[in-house]
């Protein structure tokens, strides 16, 4: 079949729940892909961070190929070799006293299995959530996410869920009761628009929470495994939560969720409390494992707070020439920039220009790059966020001189 027929059948057979764009991908290799006409693309989106180590990494390929020939399946009822291997990995680099694990299939089910656990342990059904967050979209993870536009369709959504200011620790002070059961946060919150807490906010939760003999949970789903310059984002406040959550880039492309606990808050649950068919499969267990033992063996966060370092320069200089840029933020290869409008037609150009870029929120390009590009490819982005810039400034001013 023709692409263009392939493309209208996904049209019409897919539920439309995705804001489609007009490409269709069929290969990657690195920090790049290339569309049916073979046309090449940096991918700067990592396919929504889960391609950190970059499409198709020849190590994870290998891993996935030679297990596939050995064992595909294999439920948690039963031990698995290449399970047991990732998990003494997980072991090694886990915040200390985060010792037991749990594998499920994404984020969203990481953050479902964190919320359950703090409930189970606790035995309190209060979760406290940040304004601007975003934890996924199954029922649990919606609850405790905060966007309206996400949450509204699908009310009544699940009880005993609050929201705080992101940043203000003493706002949450005041929302804790003898009910509540965990505060859940991002580091840096991702579809929130990139934002960065100040340095004091993620110790001033650990104090509250150890205060009110609360459990702390940080979703790292998108922050971890190295995206921020950092192996956890954690490391940038030198703060330990009680769970952590971690998906997207952990399998190097395959999904996975990971969920890290202490033994105490597992040590409530019971055989048959919570289970998960496809978690802890033996193929994204041994492409895990592969990514951590590329993401340790080569240090790469340090690649990625270094790269990033250079990147946020560049959209630095970009928006000292721009008036229509408000800020430049992010860690490591997690930047984001404001503007002033909305930023779809930026996005758009970025595209034309053969940079694939995504927003978050109505105004903010987010930059989630792969940490195997190179300094040509974030050259690359910012002219192509450049011309994006200046064809939005153009714009705008001959709207104005119509007036």
């Amino acid at each position: 079949m023709k692409a263009n027929e392939l493309m209208e059948n996904e049209q019409a057979l897919m539920a439309k729940v995705y804001a489609k764009r007009p490409l269709m991908l069929v290969r990657g290799q690195g920090a790049l892909v290339w569309d049916h006409n073979d046309r090449q693309y940096l991918d700067y989106t990592s396919s929504y961070g889960v391609c950190f180590l970059g499409h198709c990494h020849p190590k994870i390929v290998e891993a996935i190929e030679r297990q596939a020939e050995r064992l595909i399946a294999c439920h948690g009822s039963f031990y698995n070799d290449v399970r047991s291997e990732l998990l003494l990995k997980i072991g090694e680099v886990s915040p200390r006293g985060l010792d037991k694990v749990f594998f499920s299939n994404s984020g969203a089910e990481a953050v479902e299995s964190a919320l359950k656990f703090a409930r189970r342990s606790a035995g309190k059904p209060e979760i406290i959530a940040m304004m601007g967050s975003f934890h996924g979209k199954t029922m649990g993870a919606l609850s405790a996410t905060w966007d309206k536009k996400y949450r509204e369709p699908f009310e009544p959504l699940l009880p005993g869920f609050k929201h705080v200011p992101y940043r203000n620790s003493e706002k949450l002070r005041h929302a804790m009761s003898d009910k509540t059961a965990a505060v859940i946060v991002e580091p840096i919150q991702g579809e929130g628009g990139v934002r960065l807490p100040p340095p004091q906010f993620l110790r001033e939760l650990r104090e509250i929470c150890d205060e009110r003999n609360v459990y702390l949970i940080f979703d790292e789903v998108q922050t971890g495994f190295g995206r921020t310059g950092k192996l956890f984002a954690l490391e940038h406040s030198d703060v330990i939560p009680d769970i952590l959550c971690l998906g997207k880039a952990v399998a190097g492309g395959l999904p996975m969720g990971i969920t890290i606990a202490k033994s105490e808050i597992t040590s409530a649950l019971k055989v048959g409390d919570h289970s998960s068919t496809f978690g802890g499969g033996p193929i994204t267990c041994a492409a895990c494992k592969a990514s951590f033992d590329l993401m340790t063996h080569e240090r790469l966060w340090e690649r990625s707070a270094k790269l990033g370092a250079y990147f946020q320069e560049g959209l630095k200089r970009l928006q000292s020439g721009s008036s229509i840029i408000r800020e430049v933020r992010g860690l490591g290869l997690m930047l984001g920039v404001e503007f002033k409008f909305d930023v779809l037609n930026i996005i758009t150009e970025c595209m034309n220009q053969g940079v694939l870029v995504l927003d978050a929120g109505r105004n903010v390009v987010r930059f989630l790059p792969p940490v195997v590009t190179t300094l040509d490819q974030i050259d690359q982005a910012v002219k192509a966020l450049s011309s994006g810039v200046e064809i939005d400034e153009n714009a705008r001013l001959r709207v104005a001189a119509t007036r």
